[in-house]
């Protein structure tokens, strides 16, 4: 009796023994069929309504020779969306364009030596305000001439003057009606301004006789050729300069 139970009591001892080798022994490494097809995984993006969508695959590479020991990563099919531009959002993003640059003077307005065929005298200054130039009549049948602007419709002049001042940077004191005229139309003008680049006189001024009229520079030279004045002449700063030198006080100006 006591050897039928020995031998049953090893019956059960030994498998579980057995099993408890197997189970730290080394196992073989797990081999995957190449025939294997992993599952697809959709990543869903939601696009907007009517914007087209792209698909692309995304693999995971093995190296060559290689025993993959686990299930490879899925293959994974991406969507990707294009968003048509939003055309008020794109206006706003967008850089903003270049400003203009400012008017440019036509060149014909430039300073050049002419043939000169009048009848004033050398060093006497003939202004033409329908062609918008002014000459220095010089000796030799030669005039050095400048463009100009010349007294809008309403304020332009002719006559006979003489230069009786002449200042560098001139502070300008707007008339009493300049002044009334401008409030009229909402502008108000100073009493008086310093001079400097800012000035509307420009850089230099010769005084015509007792009227309120001047030679002058200007801040905004590409009015030079227009009749943009209350009936004083303009010229470049650079060109007026370059008269200024060239004149003296009691020179005649001739305004025609």
């Amino acid at each position: 009796m006591k050897s039928i139970l020995l031998c049953a009591a090893l019956a059960v001892l030994l498998p579980a023994s057995a099993m408890a080798q197997d189970r730290y022994a080394e196992r073989p490494p797990l081999v995957v069929s190449p025939d294997l097809s992993a599952p697809w995984v959709m990543q869903l993006q939601r696009a907007p309504h009517g914007a087209p969508i792209r698909e692309r695959t995304v693999r995971r590479q093995v190296a060559p020779g290689a025993r993959m020991a686990v299930a490879p990563a899925p293959i994974v099919r991406q969507r990707s969306v294009v968003i048509a531009p939003d055309p008020v959002h794109t206006a706003a993003m967008a850089p903003a364009a270049p400003r203009d640059a400012a008017p440019q003077m036509d060149p014909i307005f430039l300073p050049q030596e002419v043939a000169y065929t009048g009848r004033e005298k050398p060093g006497t200054i003939v202004i033409d305000t329908n062609a918008k130039f002014l000459y220095l009549v010089q000796e030799g049948g030669t005039a050095r001439r400048y463009g100009v602007g010349v007294g809008k419709e309403g304020f332009s002049w002719r006559g006979s003057e003489t230069i009786t001042r002449k200042a560098e940077w001139p502070g300008w004191t707007p008339p009493a009606q300049m002044i009334a005229r401008e409030r009229a139309k909402g502008k108000i003008l100073p009493a008086h301004m310093p001079g400097g680049p800012e000035n509307p006189l420009g850089a230099r001024a010769l005084y015509l006789g007792s009227t309120l009229y001047r030679i002058h520079g200007t801040n905004a030279p590409w009015t030079i050729g227009q009749a943009v004045s209350s009936g004083c002449i303009r010229m470049r700063n650079e060109d007026v300069t370059d008269l200024y030198e060239r004149v003296k006080v009691g020179t005649r100006v001739v305004v025609s």
